[in-house]
């Protein structure tokens, strides 16, 4: 039996705003600005679930976890990472590997990047070779570069288990 592989891609972008908590990649980031958003705005988590939805067909993360729906206010993302995680292993699905960038002027991410690979490798039962996350400025250029919001991207390889 040949096997099968999907592609999927993500995009995500909040509003920054001070004095506001700032969640990425599973993890908190120490900064003056948060990510604004109806769940807890983690941009990576996002768009790992919509590259995800995206290579299944299975439409996107608003269509999954509506921004309208009171119980998903505040909610951690990594519990909607985890009803996606479910959804591609109950279509037989595993990931290969995933590549996410992140486009954020300030702060810098050197420094959380492990922890957030580690996090959700963990949490996604995925060796952390698996999971590639990046970060990059827009050398102050456009609504990342003035500092008013984040964005990201990510890019998933399924494979039929």
């Amino acid at each position: 039996m040949p096997i099968n592989y999907r592609i999927g891609h993500g995009y995500d972008v909040h509003c920054l705003e001070k004095n506001k908590k700032f969640t990425l990649g599973g993890i908190k980031i120490e900064h003056y600005k948060g990510a604004l958003g109806h769940s807890d705005a983690d941009v990576v988590i996002h768009v790992i679930c919509d590259a995800i939805l995206g290579a299944l067909c299975l439409g996107d993360i608003g269509s999954h976890f509506s921004d309208t729906d009171k119980k998903y206010k505040g909610i951690d993302s990594k519990i909607l990472l985890k009803d996606v995680i479910k959804l591609y292993e109950s279509k037989n699905y595993k990931i290969n590997n995933l590549d996410v960038t992140i486009l954020l002027q300030k702060p810098k991410l050197n420094r959380y990047i492990d922890k957030m690979r580690k996090t959700l490798s963990d949490l996604m039962n995925i060796k952390i070779s698996q999971l590639s996350i990046k970060a990059t400025t827009t050398e102050n250029l456009g609504f990342v570069g003035r500092e008013e919001a984040i964005a990201a991207y990510c890019v998933v390889l399924l494979r039929s288990s």
